[in-house]
């Protein structure tokens, strides 16, 4: 969202960005590392560098984002670990934990970047 936040072109440090959001800089430059990796923002050095990010905000969700820290688009298996939990042969937690995981990943694809800085 702070990169969202920029005038286009403009790049922000992993440090500026820390500080405003009060994370953990060596975190938050492994986080911002793995999405220049996926495609979703520019990692440039040097004198004016720092972080940009390279898509239009309206076009990033956070599933996109949440999907490349966490890997959320694996999240099929049973929450308690069984081999065989489908809805045909469902586990003690199954059904309950299938509507919060179809409501959170709809909520994830229908949430753009741009939409959470609108409402900020």
């Amino acid at each position: 969202m702070e990169l969202a936040k920029l005038p286009p072109g403009k790049s922000e440090g992993a440090a500026t960005i820390a500080k405003k959001i009060k994370a953990p800089q060596n975190y938050l430059g492994k986080i911002l590392q793995g999405l220049a990796y996926q495609g979703f923002v520019v990692s440039q050095k040097g004198l004016g560098g720092g972080f940009r990010l390279n898509k239009d905000p309206s076009k990033i969700t956070l599933y996109d984002v949440v999907d490349s820290i966490e890997s959320v688009s694996r999240w099929s298996d049973c929450i308690l670990g069984r081999e065989k939990c489908t809805d045909a042969a469902p586990c003690e937690a199954h059904n309950g934990y299938k509507a919060v995981r179809e409501a959170y990943l709809k909520y994830l694809q229908q949430t753009t970047i741009a939409l959470l800085i609108k409402d900020s």
